[in-house]
């Protein structure tokens, strides 16, 4: 049986099977991965700089949210400095969420679907969640770009206002950790983004369509304003959530989607 968090040997271990693009920093606790992430960011710590601990005791989501943390779960936050627009360098949550789906599709007996803008469901419940947080370079392009993804390995929270599952609760092998999530998502994110530096959107594009909940089918997206129904129509070359709608196609640059 294995234990909820892995001991720091166990973390510098696994920095060893990390492909080269990754320079690990192992923590047994920290507030949030992805401040730990950002400060290191400002220091001038490396695009591949990677921040994993066991537990945080401020995890954050999108818009805010709390993120829970229990030990056994995965917390991580990469640093990268993309050379890009902050529009083309946001296309780097899809490029996360097409790996963190790879990455666990083999450790289910599910087929992991991605949900628009940057969630990973298993049987329709949310596995894993993605924040981008980044800071302005002197030109047009960012000075660096911090990808913090948790994924629920082992454990999921109850309380919360929609569906959530883990691996180990959609099937996969008790023994399961961390660790071994950690190095299949590194293994398959070093992979597509070099794909997306080198061919650009297109085929991150097609990997998350191929992938995606709910396409074709009826959706209702929240708004800051309001919120609207429609069909989920596609995912266009910026990333934007395109729904048909009674009075035409709707552009959908931020906001929560719901389905049913």
């Amino acid at each position: 049986m294995a234990t909820d968090g892995p001991s720091l040997s166990d973390l510098e271990t696994r920095a060893a099977t990390l492909p080269a693009f990754f320079h690990l920093m192992a923590l047994e606790a920290c507030g949030s991965t992805n401040d730990e992430a950002k400060r290191l960011a400002q220091a001038g710590a490396p695009e591949g700089t990677l921040v994993w601990a066991q537990r945080q005791t401020a995890g954050k989501g999108r818009r805010g949210r709390a993120w829970t943390s229990p030990p056994g779960n995965l917390f991580c936050s990469l640093v990268l400095r993309p050379d890009m627009p902050p529009a083309q360098a946001a296309l780097v949550s899809f490029v996360a969420a097409v790996a963190v789906g790879e990455a666990v599709a083999g450790l289910v007996p599910g087929r992991p679907e991605l949900k628009w803008p940057n969630d990973v469901l298993l049987d329709g419940a949310k596995l894993s969640g993605i924040l981008l947080e980044s800071e302005p370079g002197p030109g047009r392009a960012l000075d660096w770009l911090v990808l913090g993804v948790g994924v629920n390995v082992r454990h999921c929270p109850d309380d919360v206002p929609y569906a959530a599952t883990s691996l180990v609760r959609a099937g996969a092998a008790n023994d399961l950790t961390a660790g071994l999530v950690l190095e299949r998502y590194a293994v398959s994110f070093s992979a597509w983004y070099a794909r997306f530096r080198t061919q650009g959107f297109a085929p991150v594009r097609a990997a998350w369509l191929n992938a995606a909940r709910g396409l074709g089918q009826a959706v209702t997206v929240r708004l800051a304003e309001g919120s609207f129904t429609g069909r989920f129509a596609d995912l266009d070359e910026t990333g934007g959530l395109l729904v048909e709608t009674a009075t035409g196609l709707q552009r959908v640059t931020a906001g929560d989607v719901f389905f049913g």
